[in-house]
């Protein structure tokens, strides 16, 4: 229920609130209609009422300018007191809303006080006139107005011209006359002669009147020129944003054209690099046709060598067996020459075996070898005993190779190991000889051989693992067995090579990628 009263009061209240704003509009309205009519007196009573109206609204801008009016109206039929009275009445009524509104009314202080100046210039007092012109210039001050200060200035220069003080009155004039000038508001220049001109003829002041209408008759004749000037200026300004437009498209049309060359020049490169490319790209096609060619030929070639060797030692191997025959016959009658005849002969044998192997490696050394996983600790040192024999007592045999999985082809890397170790043992009689297994890295190992033994000559070891650099009696050794195992090295993914800075016997290593 309480709710229900306050929404209903609530809706009253709303509802005297828009009838009471539009009596007070129904009076203003009325007001204007009997002030056009010059019913002054109804005029006034209904002002009045408007001021009462918006006063309890607390619409102070309509009020105040509701109760200006009546004033005027008041003092216009020389009811002085009556005006003065409404003043008083308005004063209070202003300060009490800006009580309300914690703030000063700059505009409507100014029209009250302004109306308080016009009742004392009529009454012909100048102090009081004095006095209320000091307090329009605080009130101008304190509001930072351009609207006040201007009507200032048309206040001032009644008051001065009212009262005689016509040099007082020309420099407030023409202050404000050169503000409008300088804002090139010619309209409102004009209003202020003709405002002028009326306050000369209310105050019948003849000379005023004259001298007003000469200069207002000159303004006019020049405000043509300034109109003229000032089209022209606007003329000059839109002609001088045209050509700044032009410019800047100018130069946005020459951007766009260096960007179009530098497109087309970069165009032009990537065609050319496109055609370099292209013509790289035929030529490497060219040439891998040419490469795939050699190599085929070259394989071609490569086996049929290893057929013609393979051939030739098939070819000799009847004649070599009844050389051996004949040798085992003649060792009865002659021991030494069928010795000597059996070791050339068992040595052309090995030779026609190492150089059908080394012909066979050399046409396979794109197929590597099949891998497993092993120990090399274990297998270095399986590998040292197989040659354990074959070494001189004196000599000290050392195997360095941690417990390691590794994943190679055993057999064949057993091959190279044995050669390596066979030949330190014939070739040391003292000191010792090393196999060492050394891990470089992830997939990275080295397998060391090194002796004490006699060495091989500086200028022999570039060739110890090319083929057929010299030629010798078999007997002593084909020289094949280090070509070979470089050989393997190869289809191991390996490689194998001398140490020659080494100076105390021979040291091979085996680089394996493992």
């Amino acid at each position: 229920m309480r709710i229900t009263y306050f929404i209903i009061t609530l809706a009253v209240c709303f509802c005297m609130s828009i009838h009471a704003e539009n009596r007070a509009n129904d009076f203003m309205k009325q007001a204007q209609n009997s002030l056009e009519q010059k019913d002054y007196t109804k005029a006034r009573y209904l002002y009045l009422q408007a001021y009462k109206a918006f006063s309890n609204e607390g619409d102070y801008t309509q009020a105040i300018d509701c109760g200006t009016k009546a004033t005027w109206l008041y003092y216009r039929e020389n009811y002085y007191q009556e005006a003065f009275e409404l003043c008083r009445q308005m004063t209070q009524f202003l300060l009490t809303e800006e009580q309300k509104e914690q703030k000063v009314f700059y505009n409507q202080r100014f029209q009250l006080t302004k109306e308080r100046l016009q009742m004392y210039i009529k009454l012909k007092n100048p102090a009081q006139v004095q006095l209320q012109l000091n307090t329009l210039d605080n009130l101008v001050s304190q509001a930072g107005s351009d609207k006040l200060a201007e009507d200032l200035l048309y206040t001032q220069a009644g008051y001065y011209y009212t009262f005689g003080q016509n040099e007082q009155g020309d420099a407030s004039f023409n202050k404000l006359i050169t503000q409008y000038k300088d804002k090139k508001e010619y309209d409102k220049v004009s209003e202020c002669y003709k405002h002028l001109i009326g306050i000369a003829r209310t105050a019948n002041n003849a000379p005023l009147m004259e001298r007003t209408y000469e200069k207002y008759i000159v303004w006019t004749d020049s405000v043509k020129a300034l109109n003229a000037q000032d089209e022209l200026g606007a003329l000059q300004l839109k002609y001088d944003e045209s050509l700044k437009t032009i410019l800047e498209k100018d130069d946005k049309l020459s951007g766009k054209q260096y960007m179009i060359v530098g497109l087309c020049t970069l165009a032009v490169i990537l065609i050319a690099a496109l055609l370099l490319l292209g013509f790289l790209l035929l030529r490497f096609i060219v040439l891998n046709k040419k490469l795939k060619n050699i190599i085929q030929t070259t394989n071609e070639h490569s086996e049929q060598q290893t057929k013609f060797i393979q051939s030739i030692s098939e070819q000799m191997k009847p004649t070599l067996d009844k050389l051996e025959i004949s040798a085992e016959e003649l060792r009865t009658i002659a021991p030494r020459q069928a010795e000597a005849i059996s070791t050339r002969v068992n040595a052309l044998k090995q030779f026609s075996i190492n150089i059908q192997e080394l012909s066979s490696l050399e046409s396979s050394l794109m197929e590597p070898y099949e891998v497993q996983s092993f120990n090399m600790g274990s297998f270095c040192k399986k590998t040292m005993d197989k040659v354990k024999d074959k070494i001189h007592p004196d000599v000290e045999v050392i195997v360095d190779a941690p417990q390691l999985e590794v994943k190679t082809n055993a057999e064949e890397l057993e091959r190279i190991l044995l050669h390596l170790l066979n030949n330190a043992a014939l070739y040391t009689t003292s000191g010792k000889i090393w196999l060492e297994f050394k891990r470089k890295g992830a997939h990275l190992c080295h397998v060391v051989v090194t002796d004490n033994g006699t060495g091989i000559p500086d200028e022999q070891k570039e060739d110890i693992f090319k083929p057929f650099t010299e030629v010798k009696d078999l007997v002593d050794g084909d020289g094949l067995g280090l070509p070979i195992c470089a050989l393997i090295a190869n289809k191991l993914n390996g490689n194998l090579s001398i140490d020659k800075e080494y100076k105390k016997g021979c040291r091979f290593i085996l680089v394996l990628q493992i």
